[in-house]
């Protein structure tokens, strides 16, 4: 064993923990979106250096990405990599409502919908017992709907259940175009304010295609349409895929052992064109490069014996250290949140005293943090 490793199975939650100061954690996208530092990886040198996200298409175009230990057996393709995206679409899905009973204000976080049920996080949830009822208003004091609480948080007290949402029934069809009109953004917990107008926008892909997610694939905020053009116009191609943001991607680890921990299923999707293009890449010796932790565990969900499925499905995938990865080569990411299944999975991708080593640096040169921070890529 190389010193210094823990093995997995030995591995804790707090093994994942560092200290990050708060005026580090980014509470507004950057003034103009894709003007963001970025720290690229070469896990075979242990080298980092700093650049920029606008300079991807140089970079992208380097040796790093352009080489691969199968090119040599198809001499006469470009061997530029290839960018998978997740184009899942936020929807509005963070409601107010204020309690019948009590009249509290309590905050919901709409996460699959079910007919006229929505599966919900909901804040306090041990108080929100079945039954209770919640009216929802308008920006003028209207009422626009009412719901119900139909299950409870958790029928078993066990912190391995994946069972951690509740049940809201509402009187009403609550679709897209509803929510888009009543609903809020869903800004992480972490940015200590409220959603204002440009967090409609910013806090969405620029291809965001398909609604379903309750948080962004924020490694996706970055790029800009021009910057995709660029992109494309150097020859790199690009694919898109679809995984709705869930309870498995952003659900906190609760357990001591890292193992210990269960992940929510989530919904994706992947069409025949996205996966010939990747089936392509990987024939070919290309490296595929993952935009985002949910493109990856995308790709990583739906591949098998050298094709990747098509159509939809649903994946409850979790990657941590010791996993061994089959379709991404590369990745795109932001920097994530201590203890978190999204940090175990980098750290699975490029070592996790290299990662923890690599925050640290980021910490020391003022990198911002989280979804509107700055990004990572990893060759």
């Amino acid at each position: 064993m190389v010193p210094g490793t823990i093995l997995t199975q030995y591995m804790k939650t707090s093994d994942f923990s560092f200290d990050l100061p708060d005026n580090l954690i980014a509470q507004y996208p950057p003034e103009q979106r894709g003007n963001s530092r970025l720290m690229v990886l070469d896990r075979k040198t242990g080298i980092r250096s700093h650049r920029m996200v606008h300079e991807l298409p140089e970079i992208l175009c380097g040796d790093a990405f352009r080489s691969h230990p199968r090119a040599a057996r198809h001499p006469e393709v470009t061997r530029l990599p290839l960018l998978v995206f997740n184009n899942s679409k936020v929807r509005k899905a963070r409601l107010i409502g204020t309690s019948v009973k009590t009249g509290t204000r309590v905050e919901f976080l709409l996460l699959e919908g079910i007919g006229d049920q929505w599966k919900v996080l909901v804040q306090r949830a041990k108080r929100r017992k079945p039954g209770s009822r919640y009216v929802f208003h308008d920006t003028n004091d209207n009422e626009i709907a009412q719901a119900e609480i139909v299950s409870p948080r958790s029928p078993i007290p066990d912190p391995r259940s994946p069972v951690t949402h509740s049940l809201l029934q509402f009187d009403r069809l609550i679709d897209d175009d509803w929510l888009d009109r009543y609903g809020h953004i869903p800004l992480p917990p972490y940015i200590k304010r409220q959603d204002a107008p440009e967090d409609a926008d910013r806090y969405q892909t620029v291809y965001a295609s398909a609604y379903g997610s309750s948080a962004a694939p924020t490694a996706g905020l970055h790029f800009t349409n021009e910057l995709l053009e660029r992109i494309a116009a150097a020859g790199i191609e690009t694919a898109f895929i679809t995984l709705h943001v869930g309870l498995g991607t952003f659900l906190p680890v609760r357990t001591e052992n890292i193992t210990d921990h269960v992940m929510h299923e989530e919904t994706f999707s992947i069409d025949e064109n996205t996966a010939e293009k990747i089936e392509t890449a990987k024939a070919e010796g290309r490296k595929v490069i993952a935009v985002g932790t949910t493109s990856i565990r995308t790709l990583e969900s739906a591949w098998f014996d050298g094709k990747l499925k098509t159509g939809e499905g649903r994946t409850a995938l979790y990657i941590y250290p010791g996993y061994r990865f089959k379709a991404a080569d590369a990745l795109f990411t932001n920097f994530h949140t201590p203890e978190s299944t999204l940090l175990m999975l980098v750290a699975a991708f490029a070592g996790r005293e290299y990662i923890l080593e690599s925050y640290t640096e980021a910490i020391r040169e003022n990198y911002r943090f989280f979804s509107y921070g700055d990004a990572m890529l990893i060759a």
